[in-house]
């Protein structure tokens, strides 16, 4: 058996191989012996799962082990995103929550998030005791008696919990609907078969959505939002000649979006619009926190704008705990991943795409414009990203080589080297990001340029070192 390690965020592992009822089970019961002692532990806990296969029934495993260890279990009701675990939390002022998803991975993983009681990605220092307990509870080889799921229940040890109604109630209350039915926008929404299928009835009855049902494979494909994976929602888009498209992962935790002319707009673009919205439109004021790879377009911004500025390593945690500690406007992962201080510590996918459509809706732009206008005031960028499968033994091999510094990519020089996660290497008008994927057994190489054909050198350069 593969250790249990926590990445980016969560531990996930393919389903049946490693990712099984036993380990699931061992991961609770360390949760449950780490949170026992959380100030707000008799207000409980709360548990949900994703529309990923057995998603339901190992959330019920983990539900029944942390419940036999004497805490209360929220259990939310069917299928329920990310986000709708971490809004529950802080409604019930929960000690902590547990998420069974694997987020934007392939069909055959799945996984376990950790929430904090500020409803947000747990905190580094509380993952890490929780991993250690796993172990421990590994190398001992038993596991303490469950109580019966009856027996549970009738002690109100187990108990459901409806967390759609609260979610949309809140979705309504934070983002003006009422704006972006009024400019009449042609909205299309992707689903990915994921998490929150049927909830954009209730909040925008008019947006025509695909994969908006229950597919615990997917259909086969990653529910990440990338190009790669949105053939089809981006047909609909053109031909139904859609102002925008929206999407969602898995978990509806991450999100993206196709333009009007069928152009992919990943978080790269999206997360500078939300910060001209939120700070030159409506005036809020705040911090600003990006991951490594996240564009360098968000740096200019706060510079013009007089913001100050983190950077952190990729993983929506790290964001999180600065947005416990002080006022953070908006914080971003090139991933997908967007908090702001509108709305809950935490990423959601559906709260951020429908923010996006309120400042289209108020400023008659449509994003293919809204795009635009970023790149004359701040300059414009190319950017992709590969992710890289190889063996385990190449992978150090090549992480050992960035180690030891690179003084050309290709053509270009490398200017200076970051290494706040992965090793970042700048050129003039550019840099390339080469890390190690934290959930997955791949490389990741990340490129943005002031041109297009020098991104994509930056990238060949990159896989030319990895062959």
């Amino acid at each position: 058996m593969a250790a249990i390690k926590f990445g980016t965020d969560g531990w996930r592992a393919v389903i049946a191989e490693d990712y099984t009822f036993d380990n699931v089970r061992r991961v609770a019961l360390a949760f449950a012996r780490h949170y026992r002692r959380h100030a707000k532990i008799d207000n409980g806990v709360v548990v949900g799962g994703d529309a990923r296969f057995g998603s339901q029934d190992f959330a019920a495993a983990a539900a029944q082990v942390i419940a036999s260890q004497g805490i209360t279990v929220w259990l939310a009701k069917g299928v329920v995103s990310t986000p709708m675990v971490s809004l529950g939390i802080i409604k019930k002022r929960a000690a902590a929550g547990v998420m069974i998803t694997a987020s934007h991975n392939p069909p055959k993983w799945n996984g376990f998030k950790i929430k904090g009681d500020f409803g947000g990605s747990a905190l580094m220092k509380d993952i890490k005791k929780v991993e250690a307990s796993v172990q421990k509870i590994v190398e001992k080889g038993t596991m303490p008696k469950l109580r019966s799921m009856e027996d549970l229940r009738k002690e109100k040890l187990i108990r459901d919990i409806d967390l759609h109604k609260p979610y949309i109630t809140d979705i309504k209350k934070k983002v003006d609907l009422g704006a972006i039915t009024r400019s009449k926008m042609k909205i299309a929404y992707d689903v990915m078969y994921g998490a929150s299928y049927g909830v954009m009835e209730h909040l925008l009855p008019k947006v025509d959505c695909l994969h908006d049902e229950h597919n615990p494979g997917f259909k086969g494909t990653p529910p990440e939002p990338l190009a790669k994976n949105l053939p089809d929602f981006i047909d609909m888009v053109k031909g139904g000649k859609y102002d925008i498209g929206l999407v969602t992962d898995g978990d509806s935790d991450r999100f993206g979006c196709v333009d009007e002319n069928g152009n992919y707009i990943s978080t790269q673009l999206l997360i500078p619009i939300l910060l001209k919205y939120l700070h030159g439109d409506l005036g809020k004021k705040g911090a600003v926190v990006k991951t490594v790879s996240v564009t360098d377009i968000v740096p200019r911004m706060c510079e013009k704008y007089g913001l100050k500025l983190y950077e952190r390593p990729v993983g929506f945690k790290y964001v999180t705990e600065l947005m416990l500690d002080e006022n953070i406007l908006i914080g971003g992962e090139e991933s997908g991943g967007v908090g702001t201080s509108l709305h809950i510590p935490e990423r959601d996918g559906i709260f951020n795409n429908l923010l996006l459509c309120e400042y289209l809706a108020k400023k008659k732009l449509t994003l293919g414009q809204a795009v635009e206008q970023i790149f004359e005031e701040f300059g414009r960028v190319w950017y992709d990203r590969i992710d890289f499968r190889t063996t385990e033994k190449k992978k150090k091999a090549i992480l050992k080589a960035c180690e030891k510094g690179l003084v050309r990519l290709g053509s270009y020089s490398v200017t200076s080297t970051e290494t706040i996660d992965g090793y970042k290497f700048r050129v003039d008008g550019g840099w390339l990001l080469i890390r190690a994927s934290g959930t997955e057994p791949i490389l990741r190489f990340y490129a943005e340029a002031d041109s297009e054909r020098k991104m994509k050198a930056l990238l060949r350069a990159a896989v030319k070192l990895a062959e």
